[in-house]
């Protein structure tokens, strides 16, 4: 069983965001808030409260089958109507038409249970706030604050007047409107400040991958100057001394052969530096990218042990392994709920071993699937290197990066 809960955690769970977590569980609290009032309101004290008599049961049957109806018609709403809170899809026309007619159904049976005597007060009073949540819960999401609050009173005044009229009982007209408001309030806390919450995670969400956006064209934008930086001007002069070089050579002019020397040795040159952009552009410094992942890590409120051997290790492996702690630094942040972090590199016999592991299960997008790793594993192919991750027990997930040694360290002394 254990298992078979992290299974489902690890694919279902765990590739949600952090803001798709909230909403689901916020979701589900709503799902269980609409069943616990009626429930404790409605369904449980209503046998008790209800006259002894023929007609006191049918009603009594009727409105508890009216008050399930209402809960699972409001439990199917509750997604669309927030979706149309957080501006994500449009309110289907007449969408709280049923939930209306049930509420007015379930009233009208109250209302007859208190004219004819068959329910003691508090079971009335009860079962009043007990259907108006359903209905209430969900249409605080589609009105505004005050537009809400002005038929809430309306409402208020209406229904005490009704159960007023059918009951006479002057200290129950108070209790009428006490649980109608009470609900009325409870409404808009538990749904509409909840809503809230979650248009504020997802515009955070949002910007966030703006922000990723802007950071690669950004990026994008300095690899384009520092290009034109070194190109711009060796291009020129290249066009310059070509076009020279052919007007001394149609008069015929030994200097034309050393115009063209002159462009060969200028395009060499921009070579030599395009290389070394591109190389500057791609590597990844080892040292710093431990450094910079301990201090992310540590910033984000997860404690971060970084232990790390970097000295003697070839430009090329470096690079690569600073590739895998950014990829996973990345997604420890993004993926996983996790607490701790630990990276670890050490030189073992005849290679480097990089491990990072955390406790935020799975740690990574698509179970290990996802399309960082699998260019990582690219990275690591092209210096020798392997790449294992996966849960390990204890709920935790581990990177494994492995580049053999012996045959980088005889290129470099030679």
């Amino acid at each position: 069983m254990v298992g078979r809960i992290r299974g489902w955690q690890q694919r279902h769970w765990g590739r949600r965001s952090k803001a798709e977590r909230v909403e689901l569980t916020s979701v589900f609290t709503w799902y269980g808030t609409i069943w616990f009032i009626m429930c404790f309101w409605v369904l449980l004290p209503l046998p008790g409260g209800l006259a002894h008599r023929p007609v006191a049961g049918g009603l009594g049957a009727l409105l508890v089958l009216v008050a399930i109806l209402q809960c699972v018609v409001a439990n199917r709403l509750t997604r669309p109507v927030l979706s149309h809170y957080l501006g994500r899809a449009e309110l289907p026309a007449g969408a709280h038409r049923i939930p209306a007619v049930l509420l007015g159904l379930a009233l009208a049976l109250i209302v007859a249970l208190a004219g004819l005597n068959a329910a003691s007060g508090m079971t009335v009073r009860f079962t009043i706030g007990g259907v108006v949540l359903p209905f209430a819960l969900l249409y605080g999401f589609t009105v505004p604050v005050g537009v809400f609050l002005r038929r809430s009173a309306v409402f208020t005044v209406l229904l005490t007047t009704a159960v007023g009229l059918a009951d006479r009982d002057g200290f129950g007209l108070v209790a009428t409107v006490a649980t109608i408001v009470f609900q009325a309030v409870f409404a808009l806390l538990a749904g509409r400040c909840g809503a809230w919450t979650l248009s504020v995670l997802w515009e955070g969400e949002r910007a966030r991958e703006v922000e990723a956006r802007l950071a690669v064209a950004e990026e994008r934008l300095r690899f384009g100057r520092d290009l034109h930086d070194v190109l711009g001007r060796n291009l020129s002069v290249i066009s310059l001394k070509s076009e020279l070089a052919v007007q001394l050579a149609r008069r015929g002019r030994p200097e034309a052969v050393e115009q063209m020397i002159e462009v060969q040795r200028i395009a060499q040159e921009s070579q030599r530096e395009v290389r070394a952009v591109v190389r500057g552009y791609r590597e990844a410094d080892l040292g710093a990218e431990l450094t910079g992942a301990q201090g992310v890590l540590t910033a984000a409120g997860i404690d971060c042990e970084v232990s790390a051997e970097t000295a003697g290790l070839p430009a090329e492996v470096q690079s690569a392994l600073g590739w895998v702690v950014r990829e996973a630094t990345t997604n420890v942040l993004r993926h996983g709920d996790a607490g701790r972090c630990t990276l670890c590199l050490r030189v073992l016999e005849g290679r480097v071993v990089l491990t990072v592991e955390n406790d935020g299960l799975p740690g990574t997008p698509h179970g290990g699937g996802g399309s960082g790793l699998a260019g990582l594993r690219e990275r690591l192919a092209v210096v020798g290197g392997t790449l294992k991750a996966g849960a390990v027990p204890e709920a935790r997930f581990r990177l494994v990066a492995e580049v053999p040694l012996e045959q980088k360290v005889s290129e470099v002394t030679s």
